[in-house]
């Protein structure tokens, strides 16, 4: 019988979400579970969302504005561009996935650091281009030299995440000047800054008001993270005006609900809630990471909102043990563990449960 599908996504991983909170309670007979595997933020919906979003489901029976208009200026305005250079989506994952789209031929490369964020295989393969990854370096960050080695006349797309998911990790300005002023005008450099909202580092660039010019970079953005939209699915995109205008021709109509653009401009209304809630998970996780150091020491400085052990083939019984304590974490086969930061008093739950499997 012939295949019906793609017989390369055979090889292909799936995308791998954190564990349901209530199967794994049920499992263990406890009342609740603690989730620490997916970077939510704890704190539930900002003020005025919910109101907003139960407004505009009385309009449900229409479709969304597949402009975007009100949003694309409200973005605008917050970060300093032209509404013509954002475009939103199905959350920055999507956005990803246009960019591929709208760059990209079978054959054609896309460079990234490994391991870094999930989605980058599944994104490569979806438009059947090369994955190009280049190993991290022994503390767990992007080495961008060997980035920009990689890079070959084949060579579309290079993806920099930053801070990296997983490991936490951050490229500073000095070494991203380096590796930008490398970079073919003719390849497009993606600065995916997902946790952009977490980064206390000073040296650490914000690439929209660094680099937002240059003819070459797209800067992606969510707000499934520190504004607290996870399940609404809102991210955008700043690019330069042709750019963005391509990208918009592979998007998928409507993909911006009408939910999630009530959702995303009620949330761009309580900044200076986001502003102190992202002070407390940081504050937490400078808390917890001095914790882990006392039993695991090269647990790297993070500039996200979680942390990550560089546990190697250890990491899968360690996310175990965590789980029968009631605690879900998120391990990567092979290479390492990485931890949400939660409430204080989740936090203390993970680290009892990370202290018993690292020093039993």
């Amino acid at each position: 019988m012939s295949r019906l599908t793609r017989a390369d996504l055979d090889a292909l991983p799936a995308y791998v979400p954190g564990r349901n909170v209530a199967d794994l309670a049920r499992e263990l007979g406890i009342a609740e579970a603690v989730k620490l595997a997916s970077n939510e933020v704890p704190f539930g919906p900002l003020p005025g969302v919910a109101e907003a979003v139960a407004r505009a489901v009385t309009e449900s029976h229409r479709y969304p504005d597949m402009g975007v208009v009100a949003l694309r200026d409200r973005l605008a305005q917050r970060y300093g561009v032209d509404p013509d250079r954002i475009v939103t989506g199905c959350g920055s994952v999507a956005l990803a996935e246009h960019l591929a789209k709208a760059t990209c031929l079978p054959g054609d490369e896309i460079v990234y650091s490994w391991r870094s964020f999930e989605a980058y295989p599944i994104i490569s393969a979806g438009v059947g281009a090369t994955s190009v990854r280049v190993p991290n370096t022994p503390v767990h960050g992007h080495d961008l030299q060997a980035m920009a080695d990689a890079i070959t006349d084949r060579t579309r797309l290079v993806i920099v995440c930053n801070p990296n998911n997983p490991t936490g990790t951050s490229v500073r300005k000095e070494e991203l000047d380096r590796f930008l002023s490398q970079v073919p005008s003719d390849v497009l450099v993606v600065l995916d800054e997902a946790y952009r909202e977490f980064v206390t580092d000073e040296q650490v660039p914000d690439a929209l008001k660094t680099y937002g010019d240059r003819p070459n970079v797209v800067v992606l953005r969510t707000m499934s993270k520190a504004w607290g939209l996870a399940g609404f699915r809102v991210g955008f995109l700043v690019a330069q005006p042709e750019v963005a205008a391509a990208i918009r021709k592979v998007l998928t109509p409507f993909s911006t609900s009408l939910v999630a653009q009530a959702a995303a401009l009620a949330a761009l209304d309580a900044e200076d809630e986001v502003i102190r809630r992202c002070s407390l998970v940081i504050s937490e996780r400078e808390r917890v990471t001095e914790a882990l150091h006392k039993f695991l020491p090269d647990v790297p400085s993070s500039q996200a909102n979680f942390v990550w052990l560089p546990l190697g083939d250890a990491a899968v019984p360690f996310g175990a043990a965590c789980e029968q304590r009631g605690v879900i974490v998120r391990p990567f086969a092979g290479d390492g563990v990485r931890v949400t930061i939660g409430t204080p008093e989740e936090n203390d739950a993970f680290l009892a449960a990370a202290e018993s499997a690292l020093t039993s």
